[in-house]
């Protein structure tokens, strides 16, 4: 194996891991929260609704548009560290 293709695979890793961690994220925040836990959340108050309510309102779309910023943003780091930029 030669050292490009190594780099290739060792960007794709790293490519990998942000996509899941992020997915993992906007799963937590979407489902969890917002679905699951709601319950849980129901007598914590913010904005004057309860915070289970308030992440399937907003919260969970906030997350999402932080979430692509965030990638972004390491995608670019990732770029520049294996040689992939655009100049």
């Amino acid at each position: 194996m030669s050292g490009h293709e190594y780099d290739a695979v060792s960007y794709w890793k790293a490519n990998l891991r942000l996509i899941f961690g992020s997915l993992i994220v906007w799963a937590l925040v979407s489902y969890g929260f917002a679905i699951l836990l709601r319950p849980m959340l129901y007598g914590i108050p913010i904005g004057g609704t309860d915070l289970g309510f308030w992440f399937a309102q907003q919260g969970s779309i906030l997350t999402f548009i932080v979430l692509i910023f965030h990638y972004a943003w390491r995608m670019n780091r990732l770029d520049e560290k294996f040689g992939v930029h655009e100049e």
